[in-house]
């Protein structure tokens, strides 16, 4: 009986197999063609929902095999053109690129006619063959390229190296407004705060709020997140800092609580705008040219604002009394506190100009990037940390020459060959080599070190 029921479910298993093949076989056939497996393009380019796309044309006739690439934001892919003189590339998300075409890969004496570029692209520098790129209202973007007659336009080292430099001095300002705050924070309390990074974000995100999801103007969405930092500064030190400060908590376990703080304001700001990437009003502006030098009236603005934010922190620092006993707290906050100096208090300050701060870094280094994420803040942590540590811990000028240093090397490695998606490694570089021959940085105290 046994070996009788053994046999009558043997069929059947086999039954069962076969109809599960044949409905998968099924399921395969009615997909449409080349659906069932197309996650990548001929190319090896990832699929996505967003893409660039176009022909290249020559007096009306397609041109086959230019090649193409896109970069930025960490991302590059390249194709070229096919028989009918199309071309797609597709990128992770909606943000600005630049576009490269290959001269070498056009006929001879052929370039890219600049007088035909789609509304929104510009070349980069004047070049011919690079072009900034950015999306409309939808996630595809069609680019058509005409070719005309003409001579190839490149920049040269030094125009480049011009651009770059003060790119990176944009750049470093921008950082600089970010890593004094977090400087002075750990120069009164000695705590590493990983969730400075979030701060940052804080500055864009409530600007994206009052300005783009509520349709307020611009510059009282500004206010609103300059405002809106202080107070997270406030928050955070009367919520969370001063009472396990007065536990006795020691340095291992505020940081640990940092992170973990980092952790939850970064995905609870992703909860509130999402995961893709938002542009401020007025992102992207044609640039103006000054000789090599091109920038935008926003970078005007921006490294404007940044100098009379670090001046009038210096004059703080130096003139006033509170700033003061903010030094002298970095210094030695047993003996500050023993003069008198109501240590609380001036701690408070501190996290609220930090926070301010970092509010007011987070709204330029969203017209930088350009654009608000959620995460965008982290990006710039490793840097704050690599600037305060360079320019000496505890020292808020420290930090704003340690920032300096780190915009410069990170936008000037680029053009001695460094791909873009390692630029940022390059201040790591340099805090190395400066900290073997300088240990406590720049401007830092050796006392300080460990």
């Amino acid at each position: 009986m046994g070996l009788r029921s053994t046999a009558l479910r043997r069929p059947r298993s086999g039954l069962i197999a076969l109809l599960a093949a044949l409905a998968a076989a099924l399921i395969v056939l009615c997909l449409p063609a080349g659906a069932a497996f197309a996650d990548t393009t001929e190319d090896g380019q990832e699929i996505t929902d967003y893409y660039f796309a176009g022909n290249i044309t020559f007096e009306g006739e397609p041109i086959e095999g230019v090649e193409l690439r896109i970069e930025g934001n960490g991302f590059e892919a390249e194709t070229e053109t096919d028989a009918e003189g199309k071309w797609r590339l597709y990128v992770p998300e909606k943000e600005a690129y630049t576009l490269i075409v290959d001269e070498e890969t056009l006929p001879e004496g052929v370039i890219v006619d600049p007088a035909t570029l789609p509304e929104g692209t510009q070349p980069i520098d004047g070049t011919t063959g690079s072009f900034e790129v950015e999306f409309g209202l939808t996630g595809t973007k069609i680019l058509n390229l005409f070719l005309g007659e003409g001579e190839r336009i490149t920049v040269s080292f030094i125009d480049q190296l011009l651009s770059r430099l003060v790119g990176g001095l944009n750049f470093g300002l921008l950082l600089a407004l970010a890593s004094m705050g977090a400087a002075l924070i750990y120069g009164t309390t000695r705590l590493s705060n990983f969730a400075h990074g979030e701060m940052v974000t804080w500055g864009g995100v409530v600007t994206l709020l009052v300005s783009s999801f509520w349709q307020l103007p611009l510059w009282l969405g500004i206010i609103a997140a300059v405002a809106a930092g202080a107070m997270l500064g406030w928050a955070m030190d009367a919520g969370i800092w001063r009472p396990l400060r007065h536990r006795g908590l020691g340095v291992v376990q505020l940081m640990i609580v940092s992170i973990g703080l980092s952790l939850a304001l970064r995905y609870g700001l992703q909860y509130v705008i999402g995961g893709h990437t938002h542009q401020l009003a007025g992102s992207s502006p044609t640039p103006m040219r000054f000789g090599p030098i091109s920038l935008s009236y926003i970078d005007l603005i921006a490294m404007g604002s940044s100098l009379i934010a670090i001046v009038g922190m210096a004059y703080f620092l130096t003139r006033t009394r509170l700033g003061k006993a903010t030094r002298a707290i970095s210094d030695n906050p047993q003996l500050a506190a023993a003069s008198g100096i109501d240590v609380d208090r001036v701690v408070r300050i501190v996290w609220i100009l930090a926070g301010a701060l970092a509010a007011l870094s987070g709204i330029l280094w969203a017209y930088f990037r350009p654009g608000v994420k959620w995460d965008m803040g982290m990006q710039m942590l490793l840097l704050m940390f690599a600037a305060i540590t360079l320019g000496g811990l505890g020292s808020a000028f420290g930090a704003l020459i340690g920032s300096i240093i780190v915009g410069l090397a990170v936008e000037v490695s680029t053009l001695l060959g460094v791909p873009d998606d390692l630029k940022y490694a390059t201040a790591l570089v340099a805090l190395i080599v400066i900290l073997l021959v300088r240990p406590q940085g720049l401007l830092g105290r050796k006392e300080r070190l460990g």
